[in-house]
């Protein structure tokens, strides 16, 4: 799962990047592709799994997140965005959009900045759209060919739906025909989260803040304040003295933890877990995902193979003291290929050879 980092410039990207990935970004090239970073996501079920098991490794889900350069207006119709980093928003999963809220000289407006990112994003899915039908026009003279009539038809609508000033995610053709849609990526499509990023002294205004802005933004983009500057310097310090700070601060949650769990909320993600003695683990899926399809995020092989999952429910587990226990209490079931798997469910997979 990729989230990328973006927003205009001395919006304090890299500052909450560096908040994230605990790395020093002091004389680093903001906005470098390069500048990815891995987060284990916690679970306090698979710490428990870990210490029954023992297992030579433990691997949690993870999130990895991304700078990126500034979006500037105009950016999208000059084609002046830099194509490394278009390729890497198109392949994104979602974006945390960093509003700012405080002087740099310019004036203050997190809601006009929201407003120019998105227009970005229509803009290059227009031009993206446009590129494609002429394309479709020059073949359709040369045979009659359904799939792309289809295809057609589907990004006409698109078009005229980002034509109207509106976003492909609240488009209900986009959900009804990912697949065919899937490979174009449109990044008016993906899900984006916002964090106002504010000075140090504007905090004490932030509650009222906070409520104006989840007034003025659409309802599916969820809202979340923070100081950039001080959770920067919260991931350098050790955690004796983040502790501290986080105390004097009035902290009582990093901005890391924060997002993590909206990432996951705002991408429907859930995890689903597997153990024994040479890994236990934590698989984050799409909420709603069947078996088999869970079991081909392990591999392909066992989405081409797949027989059955054998099931447990970690609360069960935990409750009755391991499989047997669970087996005894008829918890333990075996699932076919349509079974949805839940948050928290142990899975071992069989599949033929």
């Amino acid at each position: 799962m990729l989230i990328s980092i973006i927003g205009n410039a001395s919006c304090g990207k890299t500052t909450l990047f560096q908040a994230l990935s605990g790395i020093d970004m002091n004389g680093r090239d903001a906005g470098n592709p390069a500048s990815i970073t891995t987060i284990d996501v916690p679970d306090e079920r698979l710490d428990t799994l870990t210490k029954i098991f023992k297992p030579r490794k433990t691997v949690y889900a993870r999130i990895e997140a991304s700078d990126t350069a500034a979006i500037r207006e105009g950016d999208a119709k000059n084609e002046t965005m830099n194509p490394k980093m278009l390729h890497q928003l198109r392949f994104s999963n979602a974006f945390l959009l960093v509003l700012r809220y405080f002087d740099n000289g310019y004036p203050v407006d997190p809601v006009g900045d929201y407003h120019t990112i998105n227009t970005e994003f229509m803009l290059a899915d227009i031009a993206q759209i446009e590129k494609r039908l002429e394309r479709i026009a020059c073949q359709n003279g040369k045979k009659d060919n359904t799939p792309l009539q289809q295809e057609k038809v589907l990004l006409e609508e698109c078009l005229s739906h980002l034509n109207e000033g509106r976003p492909l995610n609240t488009l209900p053709t986009i959900k009804e025909n990912g697949k065919a849609l899937r490979s174009f990526q449109f990044l008016s499509e993906k899900p984006m989260m916002a964090v106002i990023n504010y000075a140090e002294e504007k905090g004490r205004d932030m509650e009222g803040v906070l409520a104006e802005m989840k007034q003025a933004l659409p309802g599916n983009v969820p809202v979340i304040a923070t100081c950039a500057k001080l959770e920067a310097e919260l991931a350098l310090v050790t955690p004796d003295e983040q502790a501290g700070l986080m105390a004097e601060f009035g902290i009582t949650e990093t901005i890391r933890s924060t997002i993590i769990q909206l990432s996951s909320r705002t991408l429907g993600l859930i995890s689903f877990l597997t153990v024994g003695e040479d890994e236990c683990r934590a698989w984050p899926i799409q909420d709603g995902m069947s078996a088999q399809d869970a079991a081909g995020t392990i591999h392909s092989d066992f989405y081409d193979k797949f027989i059955r999952a054998e099931t447990v429910a970690y609360d069960a587990f935990i409750e009755h003291n391991g499989f047997a226990g669970c087996k005894k209490a008829g918890l333990w079931r075996l699932e076919g290929k349509t079974y949805i798997v839940r948050d928290g469910d142990i899975l071992t997979i069989r599949a033929g050879n």
